[in-house]
């Protein structure tokens, strides 16, 4: 599960550049985002970097590996089980999508087989939600602050204590490729 906001466009990109083509674990993305064009085009600009599909999640999506599921303006994405949720509920740090409701609701149902990370971003949000994740037994990640767009983001997630790793763009992608790449552990 990965969490942006301001500047993540481009940590996105740089990310999912290095994917394998046949990804072991399911992938779902919370970028905040509004209605604009350039808003509209994050699936498009996204699927030109990424080795596999990029899709908007829709309500009761199976969670399965093969792609990347990526919340729809003004809903959050949950996990629910085996597949995905969307809600209209209120905002989280004046965010819909928050990044906060994923990490937490994919703690619930995954645990330890969880890998939560955060990028840049202006606001608090996804700091609770590593936590959680971390709580859970799951791996937490989150992009060196020094090198993010917005560091606000990051910045909140070090302060919760609950971060394994802090890392620049290029080693998360490193990282994440090789952790999807198993076959043997199910992340």
């Amino acid at each position: 599960m990965l969490g942006c906001s301001w500047g993540g466009t481009r940590a996105l990109g740089t990310i999912l550049d290095d994917l394998p083509d046949e990804p072991s674990a399911a992938l779902a993305v919370v970028q905040h985002r509004g209605f604009g064009p350039a808003d509209k085009a994050l699936p498009l600009l996204l699927r030109r970097r990424c080795p596999i599909p990029v899709e908007e999640a829709e309500d009761k999506m199976p969670v399965e590996p093969g792609r990347v599921v990526l919340a729809p303006p003004d809903y959050h994405l949950l996990v629910d089980g085996p597949c995905f949720a969307l809600s209209t509920e209120e905002p989280v740090h004046h965010s819909r999508p928050s990044v906060d409701v994923l990490f937490e609701s994919a703690a619930d149902s995954y645990g330890p087989r969880l890998v939560a990370i955060l990028l840049t971003g202006a606001n608090e949000d996804g700091a609770a939600g590593l936590r959680r994740v971390k709580e859970s037994g799951g791996m937490t990640i989150v992009q060196d602050p020094d090198e993010a767009e917005r560091r606000a983001m990051p910045d909140a997630a070090l302060r919760t204590g609950a971060v394994d790793e802090v890392l620049p763009l290029a080693a998360i992608a490193q990282l994440l490729g090789s952790l999807v790449g198993r076959q043997d552990d199910g992340r």
